[in-house]
């Protein structure tokens, strides 16, 4: 197996972005109707965060049970969504935009680096297979999509019921 230490670069990694996107994204998105419609900071840290404690959990079940083709697979899936992340929506969003999207610095100098060696070092040693990562950062990527509109839909109700 590689090396844990990596491993456990994502979560650090993973985390500096999602703070570099909480700090200056809700302001952001009121600027960037075609790419992201205004969402209120706190709907937004409540999704963020929720991110955060996946990656953070898929990081630690994959290390506690090595022989689990399934937090094998959720891990290397979540690392190549990152990855794809900083191109779709960051580095697309700044070109056509020609504003900065919060989170590109920390994804394209990061994440994208520190994914891509673990994702690079996993195929190469046989931890997981290419045509099985491809398929883990489709299905990943996928959920994670799919699932965001439910965090700010609960970051929403959360955040009514603080003010209420």
């Amino acid at each position: 197996m590689q090396s844990v230490s990596l491993w456990l670069m994502f979560p650090i990694v993973i985390t500096l972005h999602n703070l570099e996107e909480a700090i200056w994204l809700p302001a952001w998105s009121k600027h960037a109707k075609k790419f992201h419609k205004p969402i209120e900071a706190n709907v937004f840290y409540f999704a963020v965060i929720f991110v955060t404690i996946l990656a953070y959990l898929s990081t630690f079940l994959a290390i506690a049970f090595p022989s689990s083709w399934l937090w094998k697979y959720i891990f290397h899936g979540f690392l190549g969504a990152m990855v794809l992340n900083t191109i779709f929506p960051h580095l697309i969003s700044t070109v056509i935009l020609r504003r900065y999207s919060p989170g590109l610095v920390t994804g394209f100098f990061l994440l994208t680096p520190i994914n891509s060696i673990i994702l690079y070092q996993s195929v190469m040693l046989g931890y997981i297979k290419l045509p099985d990562l491809i398929i883990s950062i489709l299905i990943v990527s996928l959920t994670l999509l799919s699932f965001l509109p439910l965090f700010f839909k609960i970051g929403e109700q959360l955040a009514s019921q603080m003010e209420s």
